[in-house]
Order: structure tokens, then C-alpha cells, then sequence
């Protein structure tokens, strides 16, 4: 292979693998190399940096394209007795590293799992397979007059398994929970072949919810197939609203005193000076201020009194009101992505990094983590915006680029970078993600995260799939160590 690959692998595929897999799914395996050069990373900015530079993040040995569970359980049952690497992969939009396969193997791609099975209206459900693509979900609940609530910035490119897989966050988060929220009943495929389905029930006392501890995991127990999730009518009414602040602090007071209320818009987002400058530099009272977007959506009485808590809120906390446009600027531009393409290539070296904090240190954490990224040289950008929010804190999504000094590799800047975002995250008394997962770029920070809950994890990682053949390296690292 005439590629530097960076994540080597070193599993024990051979062609009777090949060809017994090819048994299981005559029409769904590859090894090609040009399918297994697109399937050797996901959407992580560095590792798009290292594929501009000739190099491979990881190379897996086949792809399989299941079309049914019970495919799903044979692969991983021939995977198991293998001790071959398994990965899963959805729409390959996640930012971390966690589906880049670091020991080769073989990658499960969900795509042609991707029905609607049953829209429940009485009971507000949707059942349907985990690699449905966002946007096709979310269009068809729209059509028969519901929806998830769950509208990732990466919508259009992702898929639901990888939703459930990280803990991914909407941007119509405060108003509709995240995906574990949303979530009803799991069935999943576990690392030894074996196939368990939850029932659809809204609650249940009936001992630990044990197929929850695959929200989040990244693929590390085993897949999950097909989700049960809470839907909602379509909202009647919506209303947009948007003010400016002096300073980020008086922002993030208006919101925390609305949410004090017991009162949820659907979307609200806050700007420090940098990213209003940015993204609202037409909105001449925003010069030098901070941005705070809100829409508010629902049955029309709901949503006339969220506006009024609202408006009233942020005026008092010194808030000049705006309108709609920004709003409908933020709507307008909300899944362009276009930055990765048009930087990257020049050699601008970027990132956005989540964190989520309590209420009583957010302002702390804030400034901190800009500080930690400002204090790195190459960085030209540092900013932030808090996009998720809670009665009990927030989530800041941070964003630095910048361009390595003379001598300086790519992925040095990049790693200091990370580094004192890290530091600075944890010293501020903040958790280092909020919705992004751990991936690989995360993996060294998690244990100082955890503490001795690693401990647990890796004893269940070691219950669960002992051979260590779900996405190994991800989480609890290599042998079940981290």
C-alpha cells in the first residue's frame, strides 16, 4: 500500500473472512481500495488535514453493508470468534475520530438500514432503523405533521446510530432535550452476536436501563440497530427574537433568569463579540456587542408567553432588541459548513470544541478556555457561542484556527491547542464535552474526566465484549486501558 497511514492496523483479516462474510451478505462486502480510502476517517478537521497531505488517518480491511439485524449478528459473531475489529459508521459527520478504524478491520456501514417502521400518533413514537439519514427523518415526521426536535448542525449528513452513538445535541436543544432524551426503546447487536430489544414504553421500575449504557458509547459494546423515539406535533406558531448585550455576561444572565421561569424557547444561541462580528456584522446596533438569537415555537398561547418572559427578561438585563433578521440570518446560514473546504487547503488549522459547565462557573470557564487558546502562537482566531442551554448551566462552543509556526507540524499546533483547552476546561470545573463525544482527540483527557468511573466502564467493556473487538481503542483505549 503506497499510504502513509497513521493508525496502523494490525488485525487478522484473511480471505476466508472475506469470503464468509461475502456468505452472510453476497452483495453487501468490499475490499477495495478506493472504498477502503473513503471509509479510513470521518469528518475530523485534522484528520481531513493529514488526507490533504497523502496520508491515511486509519485503513480498515473490508466495508459490509447489512441489510437486516440478523446479518448484523452473524458479522459480529464470525468478527468475535476472529478477534477481528469491528467499527460502525453512519453518515461519517462526526468531528472526534471515533469511527476512524486505529487497528484496521471490519467497517459495518448502516446506510441500507434506514426505514421508518412505525409512526405511533397516538402515543407521539417513531420506530425506525439507526441509518436513516437525519434530514430524511425529519422530512417525513414534517409530512405527516410531527417532528424529532433534533436538528444537528450536521442534519443533512448524518445518521441516527451515530446520534445515539456520541450523545449528540440538536439545535433546538432547550426545547426538546438532547437524543437520550428522545430516546424510548434500543435494540442492539452486542459484541458477542447476541440481539437485545427494549420495550416502548414511556418509563418502567424494572432495574437498571442497562441498553442505555450504548448512548454515548461510541460503538464500544456493540450497534444499535433500531431506536423508539418521542416525536411532537408540528408547532402551530413561531416567533423570533434577538437582542444585543454589552458584555457576554449580561447575555448569559438574561438566559439563565428565563430558564428560571420554567421557560424553554426552542433555540437560543449567545455570541460573544468575536462571532457576532462574524456571523451578524450587518446588524450595525450589534458593533462590538453580543448576540443573543431566540425562536420560540409551539401552540400559538404557549408561545406568545415564552415571548413576553422573554422579551421582558432581556431588556431588564440591558438587552436592545434587534428583531427577526438575525434570527432568520442564523436559519439562513445554520448548516454551511463551507469552511472546512475553503481553509484547510491553505493550511489554516482549525477546530470547534463543546464543553459543558454549571451555571456558577460558565462566565469563569468562558474566559478561561479563550485565554488558553489566545496564549498558543499561530492562533488568529479565538471566539465562542453558547448554544445549548439548562436551568442548571450551559454549553460553549468554542472555535480556534490559526497557522503553525515555522518548524511546527500540523498536528503539534493542533494538539497544544486541544491541550490547553483541556486543562482550561477541567481547572474551570467544566466537563470536556458536551455532545461531540470522546473520539480519539478527547481519549487521553477522559480518565481526568471520569476519575474512578473509568474503572467501571472498563470492567463492563471487559463483560461485554471481551475479545475487544468493538471499535477498540475508542474510550477505555487499547485493552481495555486508557
Amino acid at each position: 500500500m503506497p499510504y502513509d497511514v497513521v493508525y496502523k492496523g494490525d488485525s487478522r483479516f484473511s480471505k476466508k473472512i472475506m469470503d464468509e462474510l461475502l456468505s452472510i451478505v453476497p452483495d453487501g462486502v468490499s475490499d477495495k481500495e478506493s472504498d477502503k480510502i473513503i471509509y479510513s476517517r470521518d469528518y475530523w478537521p485534522i484528520a481531513s488535514r493529514w488526507f490533504l497531505d497523502g496520508k491515511l488517518p486509519g485503513l480498515p480491511d473490508c466495508i459490509v453493508w447489512p441489510e437486516n439485524v440478523e446479518q448484523i449478528a452473524e458479522i459480529i459473531k464470525v468478527a468475535n470468534r476472529e478477534k477481528i475489529p469491528i467499527i460502525p459508521y453512519g453518515g461519517g459527520s462526526g468531528v472526534v475520530g471515533a469511527a476512524i478504524p486505529v487497528r484496521g478491520g471490519i467497517i459495518i456501514d448502516m446506510k441500507k438500514m434506514d426505514r421508518i417502521l412505525e409512526i405511533d400518533e397516538e402515543s407521539l413514537m417513531v420506530t425506525v432503523q439507526t441509518g436513516i439519514n437525519g434530514m430524511v427523518l425529519e422530512r417525513e415526521l414534517n409530512r405527516r405533521g410531527y417532528t424529532l426536535g433534533h436538528i444537528p448542525q450536521s442534519l443533512y449528513c448524518s445518521c441516527l446510530g451515530g446520534w445515539l452513538a456520541c450523545k449528540a445535541a440538536g439545535q433546538f436543544s432547550t426545547k426538546y432535550g438532547k437524543i437520550e432524551d428522545m430516546v424510548v426503546a434500543l435494540q442492539a447487536v452486542l459484541a458477542d452476536g447476541s440481539i437485545i430489544k427494549s420495550k416502548d414504553i414511556p418509563r418502567s421500575s424494572t432495574g437498571p436501563e442497562v441498553e442505555r449504557l450504548l448512548l454515548g458509547s461510541e460503538g464500544i459494546f456493540g450497534i444499535i440497530t433500531e431506536a423508539t423515539l418521542k416525536i411532537w406535533p408540528y408547532p402551530e406558531e413561531k416567533a423570533m427574537l434577538s437582542f444585543v448585550f454589552d458584555d457576554i455576561s449580561n447575555a448569559l444572565q438574561a438566559v439563565r433568569l428565563i430558564l428560571r421561569k420554567n421557560v424553554y424557547p426552542a433555540v437560543v444561541r449567545i455570541y460573544d463579540e468575536n462571532e457576532t462580528l462574524r456571523h451578524f456584522y450587518e446588524v450595525k446596533e450589534a458593533k462590538k456587542k453580543c448576540m443573543l438569537i431566540l425562536l420560540m415555537e409551539g401552540d400559538k398561547e404557549l408561545v406568545e408567553l415564552e415571548k413576553k418572559v422573554t422579551t421582558e427578561t432581556c431588556k431588564k438585563e440591558g438587552g436592545i432588541e434587534c428583531g427577526e433578521e438575525p434570527v432568520i440570518h442564523w436559519l439562513n446560514t445554520r448548516f454551511n459548513v463551507k469552511e472546512a473546504s475553503e481553509f484547510l487547503p491553505k493550511g489554516f488549522i482549525f477546530d470547534t470544541v463543546e464543553m459543558a459547565v454549571k451555571w456558577k462557573d460558565a462566565l469563569n470557564l468562558y474566559r478561561n478556555v479563550i485565554d488558553a487558546m489566545r496564549k498558543v502562537e499561530g492562533i488568529v482566531v479565538a471566539s465562542a457561542h453558547a448554544s445549548h442551554f439548562y436551568p442548571q448551566g450551559v454549553c460553549f462552543y468554542f472555535t480556534f484556527g490559526g497557522i503553525p509556526p515555522k518548524n511546527v507540524e500540523p498536528y503539534e499546533f493542533y494538539k497544544k491547542v486541544w491541550d490547553e483547552m483541556m486543562n482550561a476546561c477541567l481547572n474551570s470545573g467544566g466537563s470536556i464535552s458536551h455532545h461531540h463525544g470522546i473520539g480519539l482527540i478527547r481519549a487521553e483527557w477522559l480518565k481526568k474526566e471520569m476519575g474512578e468511573r473509568i474503572k467501571m466502564l472498563r470492567k463492563i467493556k471487559a463483560a461485554i465484549d471481551s475479545n475487544n473487538i468493538m471499535n477498540p481503542g475508542k474510550l477505555v483505549g487499547e485493552n481495555g486501558e486508557n
